[in-house]
């Protein structure tokens, strides 16, 4: 066999190219790797094998390694990342240093459905977004007018559903029955129509399901490289084919209704009926003459709040109702402040404090990402470069024992009332269920207003049993929901 200078050469290149890119990426995370770095798979073996159960995985991994650590991805896929879930970094990340820190343009890209509405935005876009959407979901009127609408649809749906199935003595996925409802009280609140997805016979919903096939598919997109996902888009198939798709489906919907709306803005500003205003109509209204109010501002701003509320209240209210239904004693306390507060009008503190300690346990969004754009060094002394990747882990945040305690894996209301009966605050960078810093979400206090309601409505009229032997795993999506779903049975309080 004759072996050629130029095959010799190009041989000898690859090989120094290689053990070059091996040692860079060595020496680059060598203070602080989670796993062995192999070569070509990176970190990844030790992933893709507790897949199953990757947020407890993640959430031991990081506290062996003192809460921050350096992950790579396999190589040439740009997936590096610094993981942590200590409270100092983040403090420090969201608020401290918060200027340095985006969503960045690969996160735009990911999320380019939802356009350059506030959850993807940055500097000043997401300021004008933020300051606007502020003063609109503070106002008297339009909390009013949110809870007005969910009390109107436990009334007129929820509840009949339930008596339904509990007669037939049905088994339901109760995170199917909150996913329908909030899709239905989302659309009505933003958009001010009810789609009416959630009903006895659970029909097909157009619009309710592009959203959702929408979610996935940008959950498809954090798990695979760029290139695969830019690929499967430029070949139109697989889930960007689906993405493609369910996007024209729920695009359609949110532009006929917006256009619905502009009809109706003339003649409710003749009438000048604002009281039932759903937010869109509030911004419209605020916005008229601006030149940058135009269909797809509208339309970006909608997206982004269907987003931020719909899968997140889902998620927090079907942990809250297995963690309830799991623990009796708690069930009981629950029920006891429901029947005073019915009596002497008082403050629901303890659902308050299983509502906040079922959001610590199990948060809706269980990792937040952020883009630094310069160098920097994080408390823990991890050095952060320009461009780096940083995933924060809310899930393993509350499981932080030096936080929350040796009991931090058990669901105790307790640990969130004073012992003068009131709601303890815990910082926004300790408990990160609803963001921290400048980014704290401003639909907090609507979130809870919401979430009372419907956790008061049906524990005062029903008992919840969870279907024996049904499995309950997290799944490893963007919002942090039941694998398997939350199938239940319901039995009528005597």
């Amino acid at each position: 066999m004759l072996f050629y200078p130029q095959a010799i050469i190009t041989v000898f290149a690859a090989i120094v190219f290689f053990l070059f890119h091996y040692y860079h990426r060595r020496r680059c995370c060598k203070k602080h790797p989670f796993f062995t770095d192999w070569p070509i798979l990176g970190m990844t073996p030790p992933i893709l094998s507790n897949l199953g159960q990757i947020h407890d995985y993640v959430s031991q991994v990081l506290h062996l390694h003192g809460g921050t650590g350096n992950f790579l991805g396999p190589w040439f896929t740009q997936m590096n990342y610094v993981v942590t879930c200590d409270p100092m970094n983040v403090h420090h990340i969201m608020s401290k240093n918060f200027v340095n820190y985006v969503k960045g343009p690969e996160f735009r890209e990911i999320f380019e459905a939802l356009g350059d509405g506030i959850f993807t935005a940055d500097s000043d876009m997401w300021k004008y977004h933020r300051s606007l959407l502020h003063s609109l979901f503070t106002t008297k009127s339009f909390k009013s007018f949110v809870e007005n609408t969910v009390q109107k649809k436990v009334a007129s749906c929820l509840i009949p559903l339930l008596d339904h199935i509990e007669r037939h003595g049905m088994e339901v996925d109760l995170q199917g029955v909150f996913n329908r409802f909030n899709f239905d009280t989302t659309c009505s609140t933003i958009l001010g129509s009810d789609p009416k997805s959630l009903a006895a016979d659970f029909p097909k919903v157009a619009c309710e399901r592009a959203f959702s096939e929408v979610g996935e598919c940008i959950f498809y997109r954090h798990t695979v490289p760029r290139s695969i996902w830019k690929l499967q888009r430029w070949l139109g198939i697989g889930a960007e084919k689906k993405m493609v798709e369910a996007f024209k489906v729920f695009d359609q919907f949110l532009l006929e209704n917006i256009a619905s709306m502009k009809q109706e803005l003339s003649k409710k500003n003749e009438e000048n009926n604002k009281e039932e205003d759903c937010l869109l109509m509030v911004l419209m209204r605020e916005e008229d003459g601006k030149e940058d109010v135009d269909d797809k501002f509208l339309r970006d701003t909608a997206f982004s709040l269907f987003a931020a509320g719909r899968d997140t209240i889902t998620s927090a209210l079907t942990w809250f109702f297995w963690l309830v239904a799991t623990h009796p004693s708690v069930e009981a306390k629950i029920l006891e402040e429901i029947k005073e507060q019915k009596e002497s009008n008082k403050n629901q503190v303890y659902l308050h404090g299983a509502l906040c300690e079922a959001l610590r346990l199990y948060p809706p969004i269980p990792l937040d990402r952020k883009q630094a754009i310069k160098q920097d060094v994080l408390p823990s002394g991890h050095e952060v470069s320009p461009g780096c990747m940083i995933l924060l882990s809310l899930y393993a945040m509350g499981r932080h024992e030096a936080m929350w305690g040796k009991d931090c894996w058990e669901f105790k209301p307790e640990r969130w009332i004073s012992e003068r009966g009131e709601i303890i605050h815990v910082p926004s960078y300790k408990f990160f269920g609803f963001n921290a810093g400048p980014r704290t979400c401003l639909g907090k206090d609507l979130s809870f207003i919401q979430m009372k309601i419907i956790a008061t409505s049906i524990m005062w009229n029903y008992h919840v049993h969870v279907v024996e032997d049904h499995p309950i795993s997290p799944t490893f999506s963007i919002a942090l929901r039941i694998r398997d779903g939350l199938k239940v049975w319901i039995t009528k309080r005597g």
